[in-house]
């Protein structure tokens, strides 16, 4: 975050010096208040281009095995152009490469979903995934298992058709 306050600051600086730079090559004709438009203009612009890159920025550098399976979008009142084109203000992604199953329960497994924010630090939630009976449970607070492997007090979710979750952890 400060980074890009930084960024956007220069980039401020830099709209502004290139107005003063032609202004100075049409020898003053342009306006005294047109390079302190054009440096918030461009503040504006790039805080702009910084909200709708963010998700393309982040979701390419996930590591290999991670699955996006959710985007919400953003949509505000003060920012009226969200409504004509909306922007990816957090995601959900499943780690493939973390699906477990026991050998007695094959069609029970466990995998981790990561829950990243435009603003917030990245959150992990273990998930478990019944596979046969299109079922899922969070398991936040802990999960317990009997000696076969089974889950014990699991508050299992009916998944509805084309459940993300239950579609990327199964067709592992």
């Amino acid at each position: 975050m400060f980074l890009e306050l930084i960024a956007t600051i220069f980039v401020g600086i830099a709209c502004a010096g290139v107005v003063m730079l032609v202004n100075k090559l049409v020898k003053g004709r342009l306006p005294k208040w047109i390079a302190p438009v054009a440096a918030g203009l461009g503040m504006i612009v790039a805080t702009i281009s910084s909200e709708y890159s963010w998700y393309d920025r982040t979701s390419d550098t996930l590591p290999e095995g991670m699955e996006v399976i959710q985007q919400v979008e953003s949509r505000a009142f003060y920012r009226p152009w969200t409504y004509a084109v909306p922007y990816v203000e957090r995601f959900a992604a499943i780690d493939t490469a973390s699906v477990r199953s026991n050998e007695q329960v094959p069609d029970q497994r466990l995998v981790d979903i990561y829950f990243f924010g435009r603003w917030s630090p990245v959150s992990k939630l273990p998930v478990a995934v019944d596979c046969a009976q299109n079922l899922r449970a969070n398991l936040a607070d802990g999960a317990e298992f009997s000696a076969n492997g089974q889950l014990l007090n699991a508050d299992w979710i009916k998944g509805e058709t084309n459940d993300p979750i239950i579609e990327a952890t199964c067709g592992v």
